[in-house]
């Protein structure tokens, strides 16, 4: 008997297939060793936690089992944890508790990590208070986990109360912490979080090193990205280092930190190095490009990632749309258009807006109208990408229907974007009244506080339509100082209407800007010019010359092949 028992461990031991496991519990069954607690749990243990098992199978062992432990209520929350259909862990857990089982410090973890998936913060809360009933709180692994389910589900507050409770701070729970701080858009603070782990002389692991390095890309800190780097080279974590060995996770960080940060040239030559790369080192370099305005290199790499033989995602189909609205070239962006369609990522509304974007940018407007109305769901960044894209094309009066159409359809509220677009139809339209009602929803309906921008298109609207006074009140209930462009609007109108006593007024506030373009001075020399003001106009052109400021010069581009048929 005690023979069997031990061949039947072995052969467990070695199963490899499902096929293999269900000859041995064919086995244990005619056997009874079904009836042993031991060999059943490896049993349940294969078939719920090796990538090779099948949960399903485990379930209808475990609902077989009379006499069940602790550690097989484990093994399939565990299971189920780690498969697909996380809720079933939850209900195992309940279940387990019902018919009379106490959770251990194995399963609080497994439950736990469920919660951080899935974002169930309430449910997380009651397994907290669980574990405080039970005693372990004072388990370090448990305590990790409860930390990381708090600052998953973005209670860092709670978070940190944990973390300050945990017996022995290691480097799991350090890592949790600063993750958690990363993916709550806190970066800086997590940057802050890894020195105090530094300080406490708690020496960080290739992960945390990552997290780091991903901080300071969030927060464009190249200084803290180099210490992050230094230090891991010093800790012999440098995965660009020919005597370790290569860590692709490790490297993609180290390479998108200096490309976030703008060191595109150092990121570029790290990316050259790899001695290979998958999807997400691609993206990150093709996205840095277009990022920082280098469209043509964006798109050559997309060219080399296909040679390469690797199939463009989600991310790097945005990421070359982007480049392409840069470069206005219409035959690279119908083509990034034709390679959309043959896959099944045009039927995301973020894409559809990028490439509704770069229509609208290369003013065809139709296309980008076209695109639109395909569109399953329409967020408020499709609409708002409509509205402006129509009224940058002069297309003013078809804006304002959207706008309308959004208003009594879409199950969205305008934003400050959409705000700008349809105040920027009014303008063009000089719809002053229209524009005034539309700022006034925009604050007093929707509670949307008005940019420099807001204030800079109705001062435009007002001025083009000479209603210098309402301009005026305007200039005065702004919160921040008016600008160059606003400046110009004003005398944009002043050019139109010839109001040389307002130009005179604004030519004293122009003067005290430190920054501002060669336009406001040929505005003001032409006002001047026009009014045969000859000495004002030597003025303007005198100061044109004095503070060195340069004409912009035009440009002319002629498009090149860039994507292969």
């Amino acid at each position: 008997m005690k023979q069997n028992y031990y061949s039947i461990i072995s052969f467990l031991e070695k199963c490899k297939t499902m096929k293999e496991l269900k000859q041995i519990h064919s086995l244990m069954v005619t056997t009874s060793f079904i009836k042993n607690i031991i060999p059943c749990s490896r049993l349940i243990d294969f078939c719920a936690n090796s990538e090779l098992g099948d949960i399903e199978y485990a379930r209808s062992v475990f609902d077989g089992i009379d006499q069940r432990s602790v550690y097989i209520w484990n093994s399939m929350i565990k299971g189920y944890c780690n498969g697909s259909d996380k809720f079933e862990a939850l209900f195992m857990y309940e279940e387990m508790q019902r018919k009379g089982f106490s959770p251990d410090h194995f399963t609080f973890p497994f439950v736990l990590k469920v919660c951080s998936i899935i974002d169930l913060l309430r449910y997380g809360q009651g397994i907290h208070s669980r574990i405080l009933r039970t005693g372990f709180e004072l388990d370090s692994y448990t305590c990790s986990c409860l930390l990381n389910m708090y600052v998953s589900c973005g209670d860092l507050s709670s978070g940190l109360k944990v973390f300050e409770f945990i017996p022995k701070r290691n480097v799991v729970a350090w890592t949790s912490l600063i993750a958690g701080f990363v993916n709550n858009d806190q970066a800086s603070e997590a940057l802050r979080l890894f020195q105090d782990m530094e300080n406490e002389g708690v020496e960080p692991n290739e992960i945390t090193m990552a997290t780091a390095l991903a901080a300071a890309a969030r927060c464009r800190d190249i200084v803290a990205g180099k210490l992050v780097h230094d230090r891991l080279c010093q800790l012999g974590y440098n995965p660009f280092d020919t005597n370790s060995c290569f860590n692709v996770i490790l490297a993609t960080a180290i390479m998108d930190m200096y490309a976030k940060c703008g060191k595109l040239v150092t990121a570029r030559n790290l990316f050259d190095k790899m001695p290979r790369r998958n999807l997400v080192v691609w993206n990150s370099m093709i996205g840095a490009y277009s990022q920082y305005g280098r469209g043509v290199e964006a798109l050559r790499l997309f060219v080399d990632m296909g040679l390469a033989g690797f199939v463009p995602d989600k991310a790097t189909f945005l990421s070359v749309i982007s480049a392409g609205t840069q470069l206005g070239f219409q035959s690279t962006g119908r083509s990034l258009h034709a390679r959309v369609l043959k896959t099944s990522f045009g039927e995301y509304v973020a894409i559809g807006t990028a490439l509704m974007d770069m229509y609208a940018k290369a003013g065809d407007a139709g296309t980008a109208l076209k695109i639109f109305s395909k569109l399953q769901k329409k967020d408020v960044m499709a609409w708002t990408t409509m509205i402006l894209g129509l009224a940058i094309n002069g297309k003013g009066e078809e804006a304002l229907h959207m706008f309308r159409r959004m208003k009594a359809e879409a199950d969205v509220a305008p934003d400050r974007v959409t705000y700008i677009g349809v105040l920027w139809a009014c303008s063009h339209l000089g719809l002053v009244e229209e524009g005034q009602q539309q700022f006034t929803s925009m604050t007093e309906v929707y509670g949307i506080e008005p940019t420099i921008e807001h204030y800079g298109i109705m001062i435009d609207l007002l001025s083009r339509a000479g209603h210098f006074e309402e301009a005026q009140e305007f200039l005065k209930k702004m919160p921040m100082q008016p600008n160059a462009t606003i400046w110009s609007s004003i005398l944009n109108g002043c050019e139109m209407y010839g109001n040389v006593g307002l130009a005179n007024r604004v030519k004293s506030h122009i003067a005290e800007l430190k920054h501002s373009s060669s336009g406001v001075y040929v505005l003001l020399s032409n006002i001047y010019a026009r009014a045969s003001n000859w000495q004002g106009m030597k003025l303007a052109r005198g100061m044109l010359k004095h503070k060195r400021i340069g004409k912009t010069l035009g440009h002319s581009f002629v498009e090149v092949k860039l994507l292969p048929s």
